[in-house]
C-alpha cells in the first residue's frame, strides 16, 4: 500500500510557528508578514509526524511525499529537511513543467492521499482531491487534516489507517 503525504503544512511548517496554536499559524502564513513562511530549509517537523510516518513504514507502508515547491533548490531545501529530521526514506515528488498537483497524483496513484485543508489559502477548492478525475476517485482514498494540526490523531496502524477513510 502506497500513501501520498503533502509535506507543507501537513507534515512540516515554517519555525516561527514552533509552540504556536495552529489559528495563530494559519494567520501567520495567511497574512504573511513572517520572513520564516518562505525559508524552506528552516521548516520542522508538525508534532509527532516522523514518529507516526515511521510506525507506518515499519508496517510495509510505502510513503511518498509531495512538496508545492517547484524550484530546484527549494525541492532541495524540503528533502534536506525531511533527512535532517529522521523522516523516512521516500520519493520527494514535485510538479513539472505544466503539471498541477492532481497530474501528479493520477501518475503515481497511490492508495490514499493525505493533506491538509489548505484553510490559509482558500480550503477545499485548493484541495488536490478536489480535482482528481472522478473515475480514479475510486482507486484513492483521502484523509484530510486540518492545516498545521499534524498527523498525531491519524491511527497508528496501517490497516486502521485504510479503514478510516
Amino acid at each position: 500500500m502506497r500513501v501520498l503525504i503533502f509535506t507543507e503544512g501537513t507534515l512540516i511548517m515554517h519555525r516561527s510557528a514552533r509552540g504556536l496554536g495552529r489559528e495563530v499559524i494559519v494567520k501567520q502564513v495567511h497574512d504573511a508578514k513572517d520572513s520564516s513562511i518562505h525559508e524552506w530549509k528552516t521548516c520542522i517537523p508538525i508534532g509527532n509526524a516522523v514518529q507516526k510516518l515511521r510506525a507506518w513504514k515499519k508496517q510495509g507502508l510505502e510513503i511518498l511525499y509531495l512538496t508545492s515547491r517547484t524550484k530546484p533548490t527549494e525541492i532541495k531545501a524540503i528533502r534536506d529537511v525531511l533527512l535532517k529530521y529522521g523522516f523516512p526514506e521516500g520519493q520527494l515528488l514535485f510538479r513539472q513543467g505544466h503539471e498541477e498537483y492532481k497530474d501528479v497524483v493520477e501518475r503515481v496513484m497511490p492508495d490514499i492521499i493525505v493533506e491538509d485543508n489548505c484553510e490559509s489559502i482558500g480550503g477545499k477548492g485548493e484541495m488536490v482531491y478536489t480535482y482528481i478525475k472522478p473515475e480514479l476517485k475510486r482507486r484513492v482514498k483521502s484523509i484530510a487534516v486540518r492545516e498545521f494540526g499534524g498527523i498525531d490523531h491519524l491511527p497508528d496502524s496501517v490497516s486502521k489507517l485504510k479503514v478510516q477513510v
